[in-house]
């Protein structure tokens, strides 16, 4: 029998009535940053060399600022992607005897080389813990949930940082809601007032009227390859919230004495302005395109999470499929159908950064670019894909129509 995709669409009004109204208010705050930071032609030009005196780049970061409810943030095309954009939070403001605590299990793939609790022997004296930091974990409930009387027990006048990842990476269990990381903020601060809460907002960005900064976090970061790039940002990242954690961030990033004084940003300004603009409304696209996919992997027997009618806090849709084939076959669906490389047929492969061969499904125009669409999923049980992106709905869609055919 052929899928109806027209009756699945018909039964969720609701639901993209829903992200309509997200997509307004978002798209309204980000025109009002724009605004009051009266953001002009002449912002779009940079400087060379040391990057000193760059009014664009100046407005670039209070326009971001405001959007994401920050006293300061640093976007920049040097963040080489988002686990170097968070590497640089992290390093920043941490110290040799400092404790970092990951609230939700382990952090994704490649944060875990990062943190050093995996990767080679090399990997690991650059790590955190190779730097003397300590680290400890918060496991998580029937591996789905957080633990919020072990997160109490944990957190004490030693812990500097929680780490809180809103996404759930190559992981099924539940990305955290804007409601959940309020309650991890004041657990959290009701044990150590002090402790920083760090949101790794990746994949988050506007698929909420609230951002983490808004609901009791201290600092946040992202890629501008995935939602808040609109996904014509060409490289780089933003780390955002209070003033102090975000210069310790950028003397990370530069050096100390420079900060967030210095680096050229070679014409990008317009890119990343216009991004920004773009950003709500594509990622209302790529939240649309995830609902229809889990409407029909639910409708023709998969796993999927989250539900097609649960509230969203990323563009991230995972399929189950307990099959290694059927994993590979999705992904070359994907790649099949994308308007970069489609002839090309990905293969499993070990990609540095994961411990198990990797399958990555992604003609994007933009290297890497996870708000375009793409799929990726680690070959090991349960042989989860990981979908998410879709610059508009009916690609998404086309792509949809044509993996129903195959499985």
């Amino acid at each position: 029998m052929e899928y109806n995709f027209k009756l699945a669409e018909k039964s969720l009004e609701k639901e993209f009535d829903e992200i309509n109204e997200i997509r307004d208010f978002n798209q309204r705050k980000v025109l009002r940053a724009f605004f009051d930071n009266k953001v002009a032609p002449e912002h779009f030009y940079t400087v060379s060399g040391y990057g000193h005196d760059d009014l664009g780049r100046e407005i670039l970061d209070k326009t971001f600022a405001q959007v994401f409810g920050a006293e300061k943030a640093i976007v920049r095309i040097h963040f080489a992607s988002g686990t170097h954009t968070l590497a640089c939070a992290l390093f920043g403001n941490l110290r040799a005897g400092n404790k970092l605590i990951s609230v939700a299990g382990a952090p994704y793939d490649t944060m875990q080389e990062v943190i050093g609790t995996a990767g080679d022997s090399e990997t690991k004296r650059s790590s955190l813990i190779g730097n003397g930091i300590l680290y400890d974990e918060v496991p998580l409930l029937n591996n789905t949930d957080i633990d919020f009387k072990t997160l109490e027990q944990m957190v004490d006048k030693n812990t500097t940082m929680v780490l809180i990842q809103r996404s759930k990476g190559y992981s099924t269990r539940k990305s955290l809601s804007m409601e959940t990381v309020e309650r991890i903020c004041k657990v959290v601060k009701s044990k150590n007032p002090d402790c920083i809460c760090f949101v790794d907002n990746c994949y988050g960005e506007f698929t909420d009227k609230k951002e983490p900064l808004e609901v009791g976090a201290d600092l946040i970061g992202g890629s501008l390859i995935k939602n808040p790039g609109g996904g014509i940002v060409e490289a780089g990242g933003y780390i955002a919230g209070k003033s102090i954690l975000v210069e310790r961030a950028a003397t990370r990033l530069t050096a100390p004495g420079i900060g967030s004084e210095g680096g050229a940003m070679f014409n990008q300004h317009r890119l990343i302005f216009q991004g920004l603009f773009m950003a709500p409304s594509v990622v209302s696209e790529a939240l649309k395109g995830a609902i229809l996919a889990a409407k029909v992997f639910e409708d023709i027997g998969f796993n999927s999470h989250p539900r097609y009618n649960e509230k969203r806090t990323d563009i991230i849709q995972n399929i189950i499929f307990n099959s290694p084939n059927k994993l590979e076959e999705f992904c070359r669906t994907i790649q099949s159908l994308s308007p970069v490389n489609g002839y090309v047929t990905p293969i499993p492969e070990y990609i540095p950064g994961y411990e198990d061969k990797v399958i990555m499904a992604g003609g994007t125009f933009i290297e890497g670019s996870t708000i375009e669409l793409s799929a990726d999923g680690p070959m090991r049980p349960p042989y989860a894909a990981y979908m998410q992106g879709g610059l508009n709905y009916a690609h998404v869609k086309i792509c949809l129509e044509e993996i129903v055919k195959k499985l």
